[in-house]
């Protein structure tokens, strides 16, 4: 029977989540894929955090990859950390059999068990209103892609302590990396 694991990239994973994103994000007009670029440059980042970046390793194979990172939201009262999800990627020959739900749904438990109180995404409102994510424009927050609307996406994470502080509004600053997505 083939198992799957869900669990933080362990660096010796580097090239296997290199190979995952490039096969599910390629294009034909391009070599190597934005997002693989995008991800080895948030490794060595202060935006990186290591036990958010899930893995999903099926028949010991990984074969799908979730990353969050550390953004801020600035507002007139100051800046409050956020986490920024993408990007996801499946295998092409893995895909459709719900390894993209369990690894985000993997990575969002261990965020809610770290104290982390928002998520933002921006992708098919679709596939991640199944997280509970909706417009975050309508949650108070901007950032440059407030203006594609729906795909503009945020998710509140439960409190892990009573009398906690409601999820931050303001705009959104991700690291410069993302500039070049």
């Amino acid at each position: 029977m083939t198992t799957l694991r869900l669990r933080p990239e362990d660096p010796a994973d580097t090239g296997a989540v290199r190979r995952v994103l490039a096969a599910a994000f390629a294009r034909p007009d391009v070599a190597t894929p934005p997002e693989v670029g995008l991800v080895d440059e948030l490794r060595d980042s202060d935006a990186w955090l290591p036990k958010l970046a899930m893995v999903a390793e099926y028949g010991g194979e990984v074969v799908g990859y979730a990353l969050f990172t550390r953004v801020r939201v600035k507002s007139d009262a100051g800046t409050a950390p956020a986490l920024s999800l993408g990007p996801v990627a499946v295998a092409p020959h893995r895909q459709r059999i719900g390894l993209g739900t369990a690894v985000v749904q993997a990575g969002l438990d261990a965020a809610t068990e770290l104290g982390e109180r928002l998520v933002v995404v921006l992708g098919d409102p679709a596939w991640y209103r199944r997280f509970g994510f909706s417009r975050a424009d309508r949650m108070g927050l901007t950032s440059p892609w407030s203006g594609l609307g729906e795909p503009w996406q945020a998710l509140v994470l439960p409190p892990t302590t009573s009398g906690e502080a409601p999820a931050p509004r303001g705009e959104v600053a991700f690291p410069t990396a993302w500039s070049r997505v």
